[in-house]
């Protein structure tokens, strides 16, 4: 089949899920067998993944990176469906030219990411792995006497987005509810578009207790927050990052929770994923960590199924795709 080709096909639309499912994602699907062929791959598991590859039509992609190699080898691929919004993690140039389309699904995941980030801040805030460790250890006790000194509540901090998308804007009203002043929860984006809490990117640095990214990794946001930007930052501050790992330098910020200009971190995302055994940042006790599954709910799994299944029906039925970022038609 010739990558130009997007024809209606009458019979079953063969997929490649490139992850490996559940039962409530198997009874999700089970209504669609009759025109849906869907076959399941690890993404750990590259052996199923390229004998699977040339094959299927459509490509349900979640994290591992699909290359611009991974694209000539679909030899019948006419969608590249990411789980998610970013795409970062797709050689779209390359899927363009071959005429495949890559399309995403932009603010599925924002409860779940936003219910995680919110978690992540107050991991952080509050010290909890350490005092998780302390109460495990037998030391909780008596409780240390910094706590009064360091923990906060988020209801008394200024919290300062970086980056105003759909995560954000759910992530402000989410702390507004537990008691943040309105006025302090600041953003700042692309530019200036006269919202009263916007500011630019120093100013939210220097005025924010908390500092949560919400950005897409582009060449402009890689290194975003390096050694200058963490030095400028509010001493005592935390840092959340559940958007992506090269957005924060990684061994700057290594630095700075180290010295203790920042205070602590919460991060879901790592430079490189999964994260190598030697990373410093496992051996910090001032960072709480999880392996990039702040999107990863039953919930998102639903709104995510239901999206993709709805674009391969569209391509069974001849009809335009949603969400397409690539502008092949």
């Amino acid at each position: 089949m010739d990558h130009e080709a997007v024809a209606v096909n009458p019979g079953r639309i063969k997929v490649l899920a490139h992850f490996t499912p559940g039962d409530k994602v198997m009874d999700f699907l089970a209504p669609h067998r009759d025109w849906l062929d869907v076959t399941f791959c690890a993404e750990d598991d590259d052996t199923t993944f390229y004998r699977e590859l040339p094959a299927a039509e459509v490509l349900w992609h979640v994290l591992r990176p699909v290359s611009g190699d991974d694209l000539e080898r679909g030899l019948r691929l006419r969608l590249v469906h990411k789980l998610g919004a970013g795409v970062n993690t797709i050689d779209v140039d390359t899927a363009g030219q071959l005429g495949i389309l890559v399309a995403n699904m932009p603010g599925a995941n924002a409860p779940s990411v936003a219910e995680g980030t919110v978690l992540l801040m107050l991991a952080a805030l509050r010290r909890l792995p350490e005092l998780d460790r302390a109460t495990r250890d037998g030391t909780g006790w008596p409780s240390d006497h910094s706590l009064g000194e360091t923990v906060r509540d988020i209801g008394g901090c200024t919290v300062g987005l970086v980056g105003y998308g759909n995560i954000a804007k759910r992530v402000e009203k989410i702390v507004v509810a537990m008691g943040a002043d309105p006025s302090q929860v600041i953003h700042t984006s692309t530019r200036d578009t006269g919202h009263p809490q916007w500011r630019s990117l120093p100013d939210l640095l220097a005025a924010s207790d908390i500092v949560s990214l919400h950005l897409p990794l582009t060449e402009a946001t890689r290194g975003l927050l390096d050694r200058q930007a963490l030095a400028s930052m509010k001493p005592g501050a935390v840092v959340v990052n559940t958007a992506r790992g090269p957005i924060i330098d990684e061994p700057d910020l290594v630095e700075a929770l180290r010295t203790g200009q920042v205070a602590s971190a919460g991060l879901d995302v790592f430079a490189q994923e999964p994260v190598a055994p030697g990373n410093p940042l496992l051996e910090l006790p001032n960072v709480v960590l999880t392996p990039h599954v702040t999107w990863y709910t039953a919930d998102t799994m639903r709104r995510y199924l239901t999206m993709a299944v709805d674009n391969c029906r569209r391509i069974h039925d001849g009809e335009p795709l949603a969400n397409v970022v690539n502008g092949v038609r």
